[in-house]
């Protein structure tokens, strides 16, 4: 008994009026790991599923395989042909299987052959569909909290997660047969999961455990969700994939959060870190005496009585608090000592120089740039407002006239005989004009 491939042409029209029955998947949904084929008979409505009332295929049947599904032919139990490719197929009981493989290729054969069926055809003739899609939205959350030593906090904290992963089916008949319940004849992920989702949560504390040797501190293990996902994902594939014919194809890690008591825990050891700061301390002794003052005011018997309260009170608190602020104002005091005096930034060297860059240097190359220390201008010369080196009366790059003294026509400020002319007055920003020339 076997299947072979029908043609395209040939089904296209009525299936219904040319074999005695075509049969397809049952519906599929996301969480949908198997499903049986249901029968499209002439006398039902057309393209409506209805199961057949025996478990007998016609021969000359045809099989209808949509895209990401696997399809098993069984007799007796046994798979006697399979596909992994989409079309129509007819069944023909005189034929040898054909096995098409598809995806799976010729290294599929070897499942095949442990559990193929070789005897002639029974009463008892079924098809299974398996879904070969990515099942998606698996849930998964921590029952009991898992244990984490923190060497940061010195003590055993308690994490909880949650989140969802997704499975691929790979070897589909193992999977048929090692993880599907027998005569079963639709199998949703959630009747299967209890065995993995235990398994999972063994390899998710694993993980967790891990970090905790690795000394990543408790805080920061919520970054490491991406972590967590590929470590489980590689220690769980080896094991699934080779048992049960399906592996993990990817893990999302929606929070990483603790349990209340050690947030306890962590929020009692930040505080005391905290208060170990001379001047954080002082300031909460104050604010305490001043919530006490406001608490007086606001007694109900009477503030005059409330502060007499208080007054002998604090009269036996005072001296506690007194020596609460020396301490905290000596530790202050112990602290600034202990900071390192700032630096006045030093004055720059008597022989630098500017670079056109912006750096100062002392060389004779700018440690920026590389450029030469520009050199003196020679005597008797003279720089022009255009930038360049002159000797005569004029410049012979614009054609002006050396000065003698400039001052500012505007503002009254004059330069320093020799400088180097600017184009614009420093003090005001009036533009240098032949005016300006005295």
């Amino acid at each position: 008994m076997g299947i072979i491939k029908a043609a395209i042409g040939a089904v296209s029209g009525a299936l219904a009026d040319q074999w005695l029955e075509v049969i397809e998947p049952d519906n599929m949904g996301d969480q949908t790991v198997m499903t049986k084929g249901v029968f499209v008979r002439r006398d039902s409505a057309r393209n409506s599923n209805t199961k057949g009332s025996s478990d007998m295929i016609s021969n000359g049947s045809i099989i209808h395989v949509y895209p990401n599904q696997f399809m098993m032919l069984l007799d007796g139990g046994k798979v006697v042909d399979y596909t992994a490719e989409e079309g129509y197929y007819k069944v023909q009981n005189s034929s040898a299987p054909s096995l098409f493989g598809g995806q799976f290729g010729d290294a599929f054969k070897e499942t095949f052959s442990r559990v193929k069926y070789g005897g002639v055809p029974s009463s008892a003739q079924k098809v299974f569909y398996i879904n070969l899609q990515e099942i998606k939205g698996i849930k998964f959350g921590t029952r009991t909290p898992l244990q984490y030593f923190d060497n940061f906090y010195n003590s055993e904290l308690f994490l909880r997660t949650f989140g969802s992963y997704s499975i691929r089916i790979t070897d589909p008949m193992k999977f048929f047969y090692e993880a599907c319940p027998r005569n079963a004849e639709r199998v949703e992920i959630g009747q299967i999961n209890e065995q993995y989702m235990n398994e999972f949560l063994s390899a998710l504390q694993a993980a967790i455990n891990q970090l905790s040797v690795d000394g990543v501190r408790i805080s920061h293990a919520p970054s490491k969700s991406v972590e967590l996902s590929k470590y489980m994902a590689q220690t769980l594939d080896d094991d699934w994939k080779e048992q049960r014919g399906f592996e993990v194809q990817s893990v999302g890690i929606a929070s990483i959060s603790y349990d209340a008591e050690s947030q306890k825990l962590i929020n009692m050891r930040n505080q005391g870190a905290m208060l170990s700061d001379a001047a954080v301390r002082q300031g909460y002794v104050q604010g305490a005496m001043a919530r006490g003052f406001e608490a007086a005011g606001s007694n109900s018997a009477g503030a005059a009585q409330a502060f007499m309260g208080m007054g002998m009170g604090m009269g036996a608190a005072g001296n506690f608090m007194g020596a609460m602020t020396d301490a905290n104002e000596r530790q202050m005091s112990r602290q600034q000592a202990a900071a390192p005096a700032q630096q006045a930034p030093a004055a720059p060297a008597a022989d630098s120089w500017t670079c056109a860059c912006g750096a100062v240097n002392t060389g004779k190359f700018c440690a920026e740039c590389g450029k030469a220390k520009p050199a003196p201008a020679p005597s008797g010369t003279w720089t022009c407002k255009c930038g360049a080196v002159c000797k005569g009366k004029f410049c012979p790059e614009c054609g002006s006239k050396r000065p003698g003294r400039v001052k500012c026509d505007k503002c009254g400020y004059e330069f320093p005989e020799g400088a180097k002319m600017p184009k614009f007055c420093p003090e005001c920003g009036d533009p240098v004009t032949d005016a300006d020339m005295v």
